[in-house]
């Protein structure tokens, strides 16, 4: 197995960041590429900071992210929300690809996602609070929407 690297966060305005990702087929999921950027992904998040990440925001266009848990860093491929609680929340939200904005968003309280783990399982797991806000916000990137086109106050803190 081979070491993970540090990938470069593309930063906003990049057309990247507004692509609709491909799914990855089953076939591809065992292939070193996307199990090196699956790794790359979790170490850049990780040393970033992050508590999420989706493929475009390291160039490519392709349905994965990975999502902090208290087990680690979570890899999703083809992640799909199935669920969304009726009851939604405002919240803070920041993001890798435009430092420095933050911004209050309304998500999901609580969700319920189907994905394909990094070994090719189908998985369905519910996730509520920060994760589900995690979660939503992640998927979103994959469909070219960024948190500051459903944020309100967006503001800019200037690096310390």
């Amino acid at each position: 197995m081979s070491t993970a690297n540090i990938l470069d966060i593309v930063i906003h305005p990049n057309d990247i960041l507004r692509q609709i990702c491909a799914k990855i087929a089953p076939n591809e999921i065992e292939k070193e590429k996307i199990q090196q950027l699956s790794r790359d992904m979790a170490k850049t998040m990780v040393i970033k900071d992050g508590l999420g990440l989706a493929a475009p925001q390291v160039g490519q266009i392709v349905r994965l992210i990975v999502v902090s848990t208290v087990d680690g860093p979570m890899p999703m491929l083809n992640p799909v929300i199935t669920q969304t609680s009726l009851i939604k929340e405002w919240g803070e939200e920041g993001c890798l690809s435009l430092p420095q904005l933050f911004g209050r968003v309304k998500r999901s309280k609580s969700i319920k996602i189907e994905f394909l783990s990094i070994n090719g399982e189908r998985r369905r797991i519910a996730a509520d609070g920060l994760l589900a806000r995690v979660i939503q916000h992640e998927v979103d990137h994959l469909n070219g929407i960024l948190f500051i086109d459903k944020a309100k106050n967006v503001r800019e803190i200037a690096e310390e």
